[in-house]
């Protein structure tokens, strides 16, 4: 048996419904809207403790708004709602879907919060100036109403409970996120990436001293430990425990960083061997990016883990120099 899909939609306009039609999308718009507050408030969780609340008392107030417009509902027409939706009215404002949530900071959720009630409000006066039907035009405007009065609910919900101490304790808590979701796992793949390599590069370079090969022995060292430390970095830890964040988006961000990282001292080896000194101009390019590298990891290293410059500038030079002596001395063998 196969189905075919209408070419055509039998969706109606907002203006086309009847009062009781309108009153029963206010109150599935409502309830939905309630649901949308509530997963912003889990995904804020405890960290984000302020704008938690924020969304439960959004949340709260959307379902004592559905609560007031089903009461009016039924008295004028019984139990019974029509099982009608958003995604049945022609050009009506629908909402992001739920995993959305997944990728937006509290800033942005509440920014979307302010932006699902002003589009809200904005579609039911459109729509009452369109209508020539006194009573819906009266029932637009009075959800239009509603809808203003949630902004100005929210706004003083932002007053109350986002203080200067919890505006700051959350700075605090996303610093930490980033650090943990894309400092760390950079941090390493840049490590592993400038250092790693150097053996294997200067290898081929002082054993054939051909740019050429050399870098193509390069792009297949930081290609493989891109690869190899971006797999490690998502097996490692599904960050749930840990509140590390997705262990893919983390992957990803080591397996770039590892690769550019390698590359950053394999490109100078693109130098034509046609040209005067090509292999000893190719290998102290190498040589000044390995030191810039070098610099950039301690620099990173001080700012976001609180580790001395000189110190991490120490370790870090001293480890690179060895594995670059390393790679000299068996190409050179």
């Amino acid at each position: 048996m196969s189905f075919s899909m209408p070419l055509f939609t039998s969706r109606k306009a907002l203006a086309e419904l009847s009062e009781r039609e309108v009153l029963a999308l206010a109150i599935a718009n409502e309830e939905e809207d309630s649901r949308i507050y509530m997963a912003f408030a889990e995904k804020c969780g405890e960290e984000f403790a302020a704008s938690r609340k924020i969304f439960e008392d959004m949340a709260e107030d959307e379902r004592g708004h559905r609560q007031s417009l089903f009461e009016f509902y039924r008295a004028r027409f019984g139990e019974h709602l029509p099982p009608i939706r958003r995604e049945d009215v022609r050009d009506f404002l629908t909402r992001r879907p739920m995993w959305w949530t997944k990728i937006l900071s509290p800033e942005k959720m509440r920014e979307e919060a302010a932006m699902m009630e002003l589009q809200a409000a904005n579609f039911y006066e459109k729509a009452a100036s369109q209508t020539l039907d006194t009573r819906i035009r009266e029932l637009f405007l009075s959800l239009a109403e509603v809808e203003r009065s949630h902004q100005k609910t929210a706004s003083h919900l932002v007053e109350e409970h986002l203080t200067e101490d919890a505006q700051a304790d959350e700075a605090a808590a996303r610093h930490r996120q980033f650090v943990l979701t894309y400092v760390q796992p950079g941090l390493a793949g840049l490590i592993d990436g400038s250092v790693s390599t150097l053996a294997p590069l200067f290898a081929a370079a002082f054993a054939t001293h051909d740019n050429w090969n050399t870098f193509l022995v390069g792009l297949a060292a930081s290609v493989g430990a891109g690869i190899s430390m971006g797999i490690t970095e998502a097996m490692s830890d599904d960050g749930i425990i840990s509140g590390r964040g997705s262990p893919w988006l983390r992957g990803l961000v080591c397996g770039v960083m590892t690769t550019i990282g390698g590359l950053g001292h394999t490109v100078p080896y693109l130098v034509p061997s046609s040209w005067p000194n090509a292999f000893h101009l190719a290998t102290a390019m190498a040589a000044i990016i390995v030191a810039i590298e070098l610099v950039v990891i301690a620099w990173v290293r001080t700012k976001y883990m609180d580790t001395p410059f000189l110190r991490s500038v120490f370790q870090v030079v001293v480890g690179g120099v060895l594995v670059l002596l390393a790679g000299i001395f068996i190409g050179s063998s």
